[in-house]
């Protein structure tokens, strides 16, 4: 129950905040947004609040915010439809019934002739004394069908007649939130547990390992190798890592005084490669400051981005197979692993995560953010969009392949995990 529990705050958090970005800039260019949902599928729980629907839907692959104007969304009215409309005080219908009784003395049936629910806003047809009317529209009227109430958006509110800057961003917004959490969440932590100073002190020493057989012990502080100042820990490490079997000379502190010990690092070998080993263990000291929190939440999210760019080239070069990848079955067992050691090591992992998810949404494939984006510099370029239905077409393929990726790397995850 606690890894469900982990698995569900965490995974909630990445799509909430990434679909939030969608929402909060689709929202400042003047789009209808007519729902935010977590999850796909199903819905478990829905709420109105005013134009927007908020769900919560069953299957945790997921989430999207529905724009007014996007392929998925229409609202039409065709003729021969017989409507009931309610009218406000300026005469204007911001009720439109559709195929039902409206139990409303004021109700104004109209069979439908001609209907413009975007520019012109207007409906024309033949009202109960079969007279020809045009009835203007509200901007916030709505159609109710079968208890199912939908505004209509003005042209100006759906989501195609904004600027391709506008677009864009309210595209590119999702993946932003995703490394704007991930850096909140590490400058939290940060804040909370304190920034490592990355002093090159050292924490235990490895029975029988060249470290303790020169004397080194626990607290020494390794102020230069070989004649060379040592700054921090990597710097050490690194010095150390070079030289296999080859005598090393280190200046240490110790209670106030400086003691020359000579050893020879042993040879570890991985990958082909041959790497030096002392036999220390190393943990670094830290240092609880708001500023420094900050700018660790800015390095952490940024080294996290490289090393992951680095591991994607490596899937494209062939370098990294696509057994190493994870999907629903796999983050929820890596969850399950880190949540059991406590919730500061959760919330690296959930930024982590939400780094990965920001990555791998830019991407330009269709059907992902990054897809869209580079539609939107086509047009950009082009000065004109493309085709709405090749792009249309375009996505829909991408969408499949996607599915079937994600089959395969959950049935990998399966096969792994549980055979």
């Amino acid at each position: 129950m606690q890894t469900v529990i982990a698995f569900i705050v965490v995974f909630g958090s990445l799509v909430f905040f990434h679909e939030l970005g969608h929402f909060i800039f689709a929202k400042r260019a003047g789009i209808l947004v007519r729902e935010f949902a977590i999850g796909m599928g199903p819905k478990i729980f829905g709420m109105m609040k005013g134009e927007t629907l908020y769900t919560l839907r069953l299957l945790p692959i997921g989430g999207y915010v529905r724009m007014a104007g996007e392929d998925t969304d229409s609202v039409e009215l065709q003729p021969g439809y017989r409507v009931g409309l309610i009218l406000n005080k300026n005469n204007e219908a911001e009720k439109i019934y559709l195929n039902q009784n409206v139990q409303n003395p004021n109700v104004l049936f109209l069979e439908v002739e001609r209907a413009d629910l975007e520019k012109g806003l207007w409906i024309e047809g033949y009202d109960e004394d079969d007279q020809f009317v045009r009835i203007n529209l509200s901007r916030k009227a709505s159609i109710i069908e079968n208890g199912t109430e939908t505004l209509i958006a003005p042209y100006d509110r759906q989501f195609n007649s904004k600027t391709v800057g506008q677009r864009a961003m309210a595209i590119f917004a999702g993946p932003l939130f995703n490394f704007i959490l991930a850096f909140f969440v590490f400058a939290f932590i940060a804040l909370m547990q304190g920034v490592p100073t990355y002093e090159p002190i050292i924490h235990d020493v490895v029975d029988n390992g060249p470290a303790e057989t020169a004397g080194m012990k626990a607290g020494d502080y390794v102020k230069a190798i070989d004649g060379q100042p040592v700054e921090d820990w990597q710097q050490l490490s690194g010095t150390v890592q070079e030289k296999p079997g080859e005598q090393l000379t280190l200046i240490v502190e110790r209670d106030g005084q400086n003691i020359e010990l000579k050893m020879t690092p042993d040879t570890l070998v991985e990958s082909g490669k041959e790497y030096g080993q002392i036999g220390v263990m190393y943990q670094s000291p830290v240092e609880k400051n708001p500023l420094k929190a900050i700018v660790f939440g800015v390095t952490q999210t940024y080294d996290y981005t490289v090393l992951i760019l680095g591991l994607l080239g490596d899937l494209i070069t062939g370098q990294f197979t696509i057994d190493a990848l994870s999907g629903p079955v796999g983050i929820y067992k890596a969850t399950e692993t880190v949540a059991q050691y406590g919730i500061y090591n959760l919330m690296n992992w959930a930024a982590v995560l939400s780094i990965n998810l920001g990555i791998m949404n830019l991407l330009p494939l269709p059907a992902l953010d990054g897809g869209r984006l580079l539609f939107f510099g086509i047009e950009a370029l082009r000065g004109k969009p493309v085709d709405r239905q090749k792009e249309g077409l375009v996505h829909f393929v991408g969408i499949v392949l996607l599915m079937i990726l994600m089959v395969v790397v959950t049935w990998n995850d399966i096969q792994r995990f549980f055979f």
